[in-house]
């Protein structure tokens, strides 16, 4: 993800998740603390989605639409925060590469396991990829703030 591609990254996130709006701000500060863990999937001269990711610590999510500031010093998991894929690139296998990418990169990093908080129903889409839902390792509360049947999930790096 280039610094150009915020605004496009912003608008697809605002297409695909108009439920859960983040400034571009959000997207500009992911990208400046972990470039390494931000990618754009790029279709037909266009942005068609998004992923961004970066360090993190169990036991804790980001809240959304808030700047973290900085990255934790001692991250003991690596954190999807967003995957937004417009229409036109779902159901295409499209966001395999990157996954498998970002896995590759986190294991690479040290890091045991990855998470993400799954919303809009897509706890199917992440079992595909390895992802299981954790009860009790987040305040339902933190987890609350995205929606009600927002869930935690982990999955182990090899």
């Amino acid at each position: 993800m280039a610094e150009t591609d915020i605004p496009s990254v912003a608008s697809i996130a605002d297409r695909v998740h108009p439920a859960f709006p983040e400034d571009p701000a959000i997207f500009a500060e992911r990208r400046q603390l972990h470039p390494e863990g931000c990618w754009v999937l790029d279709r037909d001269g266009g942005l068609a989605g998004y992923l961004v990711s970066h360090p993190w610590r169990a036991g804790r999510v980001p809240a959304l639409n808030a700047l973290l500031g900085r990255l934790p010093s001692d991250p003991d998991l690596f954190y999807i925060h967003d995957l937004a894929l417009l229409p036109a690139a779902r159901g295409s296998n499209a966001p395999r590469p990157v996954l498998e990418r970002i896995v590759s990169h986190a294991d690479g990093q040290g890091f045991a396991r990855m998470a993400l908080v799954a919303v809009n129903g897509s706890i199917p889409f992440w079992n595909r990829f390895g992802f299981r839902v954790q009860e009790n390792e987040v305040p339902a509360a933190a987890l609350h703030h995205y929606e009600e049947s927002a869930r935690l999930m982990t999955r182990p790096l090899p």
